[in-house]
């Protein structure tokens, strides 16, 4: 009876509800033309990522006429994680396998190496057997490489970090050769699962890496006859520092270290008298990404995420620094990266962008200061028509400052919105971005608000706000995301009875956790990909290894504590309409937790709708099963928010 009257409720509020036009979702999921691009040291040719229906691969254009000339490809769901060009005429390319519209793409540790015209392709590094993500994390005795320096000055060699995943996994450091593949050992780590950094001259000097124990440790060294010491150990220090690379002198190291209280900064380091000096320090955020000078070798500056993404440098009178002022200053309001240049620095190619716009790249003359439009990642997508997102700032109910991003709907005026509040994966580390999101557009063109929050546990606010995540599963973590969504109501933004909470990943955990826990906030929830037991969350964490046992004690919490702040065993107090989507072959939140929730839900009375398929992984790969998803996703929303459904392309997929 109770479920009968949730129902009448349901139809009662649909039939008040504007019409909304139909969301084109096939136009926000279709592939970019292009992913990433960069330019040959000579500017003779571009490199650039090509994403298709089921893999991604690299292809070279040559610059004159825009012909294509080689093109590097992998198997099924394969990508380039990344590519450099480490001559005038050869490409090396590290290979990845993406399981997810979600999560980036994970390095399977392949290196392959091209011509630009096509000649002398080769596979470097990589095993004869299946680079599955199953495999990458398991497979005893698996190796994967990773170029660290691709040595400006030596045409034939790079430098590489070689993993040994095993056991007892080390990391050492070859020279490798990019025509023969022939590999020498130059180094190797004092420290386990360790990540390096060069000089100028191609000399490892810093290793960063941990124990078991997960605490981060820093060693250094003079030089390839010197003797590794530590400088840093998170075990006593209470903080994390890694080089970012070398000044021109070769003696001063830039680093990032985490502080007490507040954002990482960015300092300077005398190796010789062991004397530092700050540079770079934000009151809010931790440095976004490190800006280079034109080769790409030396750190000058940094971006940070703030209301939109900001650059700051070293010294603010640099080449690099007035080139960057100048791009600024001609694409107002948007975010300018320079993604590559010539060796002699004078074409940059350079990469627009902004909320409403995927990106555009351009060829920019530091001579004649002209820039010309080359290539747009999604030139059928109009900015005009998108819709905008700002950034926000509020107070949690213990008085911590809070971060986040709201998308508002096209032409809105932004007050009394359905909204869904959608919390991001992760949790700890990650965060949302200001950018374009496509997601957000999707939800947005539907005519919802969107409301991103980065609850404590995420990064960019320094070490002790994601420490304040730890062991907060379901508690202060779900309480930073319930203040967010009723500061929107305050503030008049959203409708508080239509409201809906959605997430993938820990979002879904915390999309069910935050409809359990406030029974009459929300007038929905849905669940992608979601883990909803913790207990069995932590024993497979534990049973894959040492360090992930005891990172799930420390940031998870001891398994005996989890049962309560697990969703599947609290479902009786869950109220509303949920929708659960998941994949068969997901090994990161196996399909077995949205069953266990779906199955509580319905012991409960709950009205629940599932999307399951049985081929797809962790997020659903397929164009076609992300249109379904999102034509399902819509639907939903749409049913008990009132906001608008998906168009043609997806009406047909929808069931």
């Amino acid at each position: 009876m109770k479920v009968f009257r949730r129902l009448l409720v349901v139809m009662a509020m649909a039939v008040t509800f504007p019409a909304v036009a139909q969301v084109d979702v096939p136009a926000f999921l279709k592939k970019d033309s292009f992913g990433a691009i960069k330019i040959s040291p000579t500017g003779e040719y571009y490199a650039a990522t090509v994403p298709l229906v089921d893999r991604t691969v690299l292809v070279v254009i040559r610059r004159a006429d825009k012909t294509f000339t080689a093109k590097v490809s992998g198997g099924e769901n394969s990508e380039v994680d990344d590519f450099w060009w480490v001559n005038d005429e050869r490409v090396v390319i590290s290979m990845a396998e993406r399981f997810s519209t979600l999560e980036k793409p994970l390095p399977t540790g392949e290196l392959h190496a091209i011509n630009a015209d096509g000649s002398s392709p080769k596979k470097l590094v990589g095993n004869d057997e299946s680079t599955a993500l199953v495999q990458v994390v398991k497979f005893d005795g698996f190796t994967a490489a990773y170029l660290i320096d691709d040595l400006p000055a030596d045409d034939r060699n790079v430098l590489i970090s070689v993993q040994a995943y095993s056991a007892n996994p080390q990391t050492r450091i070859d020279q490798l050769n990019v025509y023969s593949g022939r590999q020498s050992t130059v180094a190797t780590a004092p420290v386990r699962r360790a990540r390096f950094t060069t000089d100028r001259s191609g000399e490892v000097r810093f290793a960063r890496g941990a124990g078991n124990d997960n605490f981060s440790k820093l060693y250094y060294r003079e030089g390839r006859d010197g003797d590794w010491r530590l400088i840093n150990d998170e075990a006593t220090s209470g903080h994390v520092e890694w080089a970012l690379g070398f000044a021109a002198d070769n003696r001063t190291a830039y680093l990032q270290v985490e502080r007490e209280r507040g954002p990482d900064a960015i300092v300077a380091m005398d190796m010789a008298t062991g004397q530092r000096r700050e540079l770079l320090a934000d009151p809010n955020v931790d440095p976004y990404q490190i800006i280079f000078d034109h080769d790409g070798s030396v750190p000058v500056g940094a971006t940070y995420m703030r209301e939109r993404i900001e650059s700051r440098f070293f010294d603010e009178t640099s080449t690099r620094a007035r080139l960057q002022r100048m791009l600024e200053k001609a694409f107002a309001n948007q975010t300018v990266e320079v993604t590559s240049s010539t060796a002699d620095g004078r074409l940059c190619l350079v990469l627009v962008s902004s909320d409403r716009n995927p990106g555009d790249f351009y060829l920019f003359d530091t001579q004649s200061r002209h820039a010309s439009l080359l290539f747009s990642r999604a030139g059928w997508l109009d900015p005009g028509k998108m819709a905008p997102t700002r950034s926000i700032e509020l107070a949690a109910r213990d008085g911590v400052r809070l971060h986040g991003y709201l998308t508002l709907p096209p032409g809105s005026t932004g007050k009394n919105l359905p909204m869904v509040v959608v919390p991001h994966g992760g949790p700890f580390g990650l965060f949302d971005e200001i950018g374009f999101g496509r997601e957000s557009q999707i939800l947005a063109a539907a005519g919802y608000a969107v409301l991103q929050v980065n609850f404590r546990g995420s990064g960019n606010y320094g070490r002790s706000f994601l420490q304040a995540g730890a062991r907060q599963f379901g508690g202060t973590m779900q309480d930073d995301v319930t203040d967010a969504t009723r500061w929107a109501i305050d503030q008049g933004i959203a409708d508080r009875k239509r409201l809906c909470i959605y997430g993938a990943s820990y979002g879904g955990y915390a999309a069910m956790m935050g409809a359990a826990r406030e029974p009459d906030l929300y007038a929905c929830a849905a669940g992608y990909v979601g883990v909803y037991d913790l207990p069995m969350k932590h024993e497979a964490n534990s049973s894959e290894a040492r360090w992930m046992r005891n990172w799930s004690n420390d940031w998870m919490g001891e398994r005996d504590t989890l049962e309560q702040r697990s969703p599947n065993r609290i479902a009786d107090r869950i109220k509303v309409p949920v929708f659960l989507a998941a994949g068969g072959k997901d090994e990161i939140a196996p399909i077995k937790h949205s069953k266990l929730m779906e199955a509580s839900l319905r012991s409960a009375g709950v009205p629940v709708e599932t999307l399951y398929f049985p081929t797809e992984g962790h997020g659903f790969y397929t164009q076609e099963h992300q249109t379904e998803f999102y034509g399902r996703l819509l639907d939903f929303l749409g049913r008990h928010l009132g906001g608008a459904k998906a168009g043609s392309g997806a009406a047909s997929a929808a069931k």
